[in-house]
């Protein structure tokens, strides 16, 4: 019987998961904005109704909302992408003018959009560098020390002791390298560059596909080879190399959701595997029970989850006001605000789609429509 985290801890491991992100991407934005001088008008974790806040002395209104799917920061003037000036913002005295976002620079309004995304990273860094100086850093070489019966390996020859030097072009430096460049694709062909006594050579082959259940029932589609080592070698991390390999793998994780979308453009990957809201709660339950390290690398899984989504150039995203900025900095001026208008309409359109189509997964997923 798969485990359950039961409904009240996942709403509460979701919460837990949702509002600090959130909180940390909109202090982004937050932080930025008062360092070029610009007032924040309101803070809010959540969208709709007010449940709770309070005003500082500086006139920011910090508030909690009914709905906690998000947040923002709402900084005097016009905050959109073409920040433009209008008469009523002009009759505004010099001093108030001066705090307004549209007020200041074209690459200070990019770096206070940009401060968001950027910290979401720079969270999920900071996290997987504490697991790198707790754990160490798998150090095992690439040579292979078992092969699996019947596997695609053995039937592609592979051999006890073969050194795998590259994955369809990627260097291989060390054994735990290999899994991302597999796993993500089951069905697909790629080439292994290999060394065998001294002599390279290359073998083609196509990964086989495992469906693994986790102890919550959740089924996966992985790529497999069918290759392993016998024993995990481990580095210990100094302080001041930890950051370098947060750097690392944060990139390691930001190529494998580069890699799914683009499989589920192309048809390579279902639809189907695409999950929203229900399925990040469902997730942050199971991986609270599961442990603190497992939760705590949820959270910086879905820290980079949400920077990298916010950079997506759709209107309405942190991405789609720099897809802007980049358009005024080629034309030296703003984009007109009739093309503002319809571009943002259609940005909420498209996010309002993809959230309901989503959700729809979700519900299926849970088999509500079976």
């Amino acid at each position: 019987m798969p485990e359950n985290p039961g409904f009240f801890l996942t709403i509460l491991a979701f919460l837990l998961v949702l509002g600090p992100l959130v909180f940390i991407h909109e202090m982004g934005h937050y932080l930025v904005g008062r360092w070029f001088g610009v007032k924040a008008e309101t803070f809010s974790i959540g969208f709709g109704k007010e449940i709770a806040g309070w005003t500082d002395k500086r006139g920011t209104r910090w508030k909690l909302a009914a709905l906690p799917l998000g947040g923002y920061v709402q900084f005097a003037g016009d905050m959109d992408p073409s920040s433009s000036q209008s008469a009523e913002w002009m009759e505004l005295p010099a001093e108030e003018r001066n705090k307004t976002f549209q007020s200041k620079s074209l690459w200070q309004r990019a770096l206070i959009v940009f401060a968001g995304p950027a910290i979401n990273f720079l969270f999920a860094i900071f996290i997987l560098a504490g697991f790198a100086m707790l754990y160490g850093k798998a150090v095992t070489p690439p040579v292979i020390t078992n092969v699996a019966e019947k596997s695609v390996a053995a039937a592609a020859g592979i051999e006890v002791g073969d050194r795998i030097l590259s994955v369809d072009g990627d260097k291989v430096d060390y054994f735990s390298d290999i899994p991302p460049m597999i796993s993500p694709h089951p069905g697909e062909d790629i080439v292994l560059s290999i060394e065998r006594g001294g002599e390279k050579l290359e073998i083609a082959l196509t990964i086989g596909t495992n469906i693994q259940t986790d102890r919550f029932g959740n089924e996966y589609k992985m790529g497999m080879l069918g290759v392993g080592a016998d024993k995990v070698i481990y580095e210990d991390v100094p302080f001041y190399k930890a950051p370098l390999v947060g750097v690392e793998r944060t990139g390691q994780i930001l190529d494998l959701m580069v890699t799914t979308i683009g499989q589920v453009i192309t048809g390579r990957r279902s639809v189907r595997e695409m999950g929203g809201p229900l399925k990040i709660a469902q997730v942050s339950g199971e991986q609270f029970v599961a442990g603190a390290s497992a939760f705590i690398f949820f959270i910086a899984l879905i820290s980079i989850n949400l920077g990298f989504i916010n950079l997506l150039p759709i209107p309405m995203l942190d991405g789609g006001h720099l897809m802007f900025y980049a358009a005024e900095a080629v034309r030296r001026k703003p984009v007109s605000p009739r093309v503002m208008e319809w571009a943002f309409r259609s940005g909420l359109a498209l996010v309002m789609v993809l959230m309901l189509f989503v959700t729809a997964n979700d519900l299926v997923s849970f088999g509500l429509f079976r």
